[in-house]
């Protein structure tokens, strides 16, 4: 599936699934790029394994006071992808990845998601080509 991209290329698109093979697949690949279809999909992916997940913990543990076993072992197991998953999207507009430390703040979370939801850089840039686009 592609879309034409603001430079008149075909761009691909990148699916739920393929999002969430991504993520998992790259876990450890803080140093290349990801398009916004992949960084959202995996975030919406992730937050609804995290609420069924929950759910779950509820019924079968009861309280919803606290971090049930299951969503705590979900929460451990995508910290990695979900950091580099973030590094990544923000190489895409040509940003270093140390900036996800803004997230230790309200004002710095505002920030991420702003920058997160911008396009990615067509071109190659430092980071390198759009690999993951179709592009290199």
């Amino acid at each position: 599936m592609s879309d034409t991209a603001p430079s008149g290329r075909a761009h691909r698109v990148v699916g739920f699934q393929e999002a969430f093979k991504l993520a998992f697949s790259n876990y450890a690949n803080f140093r290349d790029r990801s398009s916004r279809g992949a960084f959202w999909y995996w975030v919406l992916a992730s937050w609804i394994v995290s609420v069924v997940l929950s759910v779950i913990d509820y019924v079968l543990f009861g309280g919803a006071d606290n971090v049930g076993i299951l969503e705590g072992i979900w929460g451990l197991a995508t910290l990695f992808p979900a950091i580099a998953i973030g590094a990544r999207r923000l190489h895409d507009i040509n940003r270093t990845g140390w900036w996800q430390l803004l997230s230790i703040s309200i004002i710095g979370v505002v920030v991420l998601i702003y920058w997160w939801c911008q396009p990615g850089e067509a071109e190659t840039n430092r980071f390198g080509p759009d690999r993951e686009a179709g592009r290199g």
